[in-house]
């Protein structure tokens, strides 16, 4: 894969230091008495169900499946977790009618320990220049229990440029990286805005 490093860096936010890492159960045992604590660890669903990760798997976060949704037409489904889905991506690009309005939306699983804020980094680039570089934060999630067996995340709404300019093919770089700089997913893939479906 090119090197993509200088395009696809996180912002960072002056100050903020990652919290020391802890277990589910030290989570679970920490400041019993704290409201404000419980009620973070209450929306990260810490102690909700039976952990469903694969103690053999080593990953802590596995994306499972993007998908591009446009009002009125199917989604249009990228399977993540097909074991030859990220090799064929980059050379099976489907279309974007100009000036539609979408959302992106991801799947995924967290395994074994709190994921402290997973973000989502894309550059899209067109006959080799970049014409924009998005990032998502995503949040932090506890560990997926039999309670809550998958995370769904929706993007803000976009609108495709539009245009005789815009039309074209488009390559693009996604990345899902959290707050101890650990990559989950890097991936190369490609679209083409036409003036139809």
């Amino acid at each position: 894969m090119p090197d993509h490093d200088e395009d696809l860096v996180a912002s960072k936010t002056e100050g903020f230091k990652v919290g020391e890492k802890k277990s589910i159960n030290e989570y679970a045992e920490l400041d019993k008495n704290d409201e404000s604590l419980n009620r973070w660890k209450a929306s990260l669903g810490l102690n909700t169900g039976t952990p469903i990760g694969d103690p053999s798997d080593p990953r802590k976060c596995i994306i499972k499946s993007l998908a591009l949704e446009v009002d009125g037409r199917p989604d249009v489904v990228i399977d993540l977790s097909a074991s030859d889905a990220l090799t064929t991506l980059k050379d099976k690009p489907f279309t974007i009618k100009e000036g539609a309005t979408y959302c992106v939306k991801v799947n995924f699983q967290v395994h074994h320990e709190v994921l402290s804020g997973l973000k989502y980094l894309q550059v899209v680039k067109r006959k080799g220049l970049r014409v924009s570089k998005d990032e998502e934060m995503l949040g932090s999630y506890a560990p997926n229990t039999t309670g809550k067996p998958m995370y769904e995340k929706k993007f803000n709404a976009e609108e495709a440029p539009s245009g005789i300019i815009a039309r074209g093919h488009y390559n693009a770089v996604s990345k899902f990286i959290d707050d101890d700089d650990h990559t989950h997913l890097q991936f190369e893939w490609s679209f083409d805005i036409a003036k139809d479906w």
